[in-house]
């Protein structure tokens, strides 16, 4: 199925990780959605098993044919590439939405008053 191209979307393809190292690739239209999901546990099946939690990983499309391509070419990947791909852009592997959603605090202002 192909989408309109006046589809102002934006389509996400992510891998998320596990502690142990399990890797679970997707796609979404909401990351930050799909990444509560998949934290809070709420994404049922595979990554919520392994404990698939820590975003290793996402790129961005604005057609939704793309990043379906894009989801196929990483899950057709070997597991060490996947890995060798993963460290050539997040060499620690740090979870990059860690800090999504947070408050900012800006000069101005007291991180006191921000956690309150």
């Amino acid at each position: 199925m192909r989408y309109a191209v006046d589809d102002p979307k934006k389509y996400y393809v992510y891998i998320v990780g596990s502690r142990s190292g399990t890797l679970y690739i997707g796609i979404t239209s909401n990351i930050e959605r799909r990444v509560r999901e998949h934290k809070s546990g709420e994404f049922e099946g595979f990554a919520s098993q392994y404990h698939c939690d820590r975003v290793v990983y996402y790129e961005s499309f604005d057609d939704v044919n793309k990043a379906i391509g894009r989801e196929k070419q990483l899950k057709g990947w070997v597991r060490r590439k996947k890995i060798a791909f993963i460290e050539s852009v997040n060499p620690r592997w740090q979870d990059l939405a860690e800090k999504w959603g947070a408050k900012m605090a800006f000069a101005v202002e007291s991180v006191k008053k921000l956690s309150s």
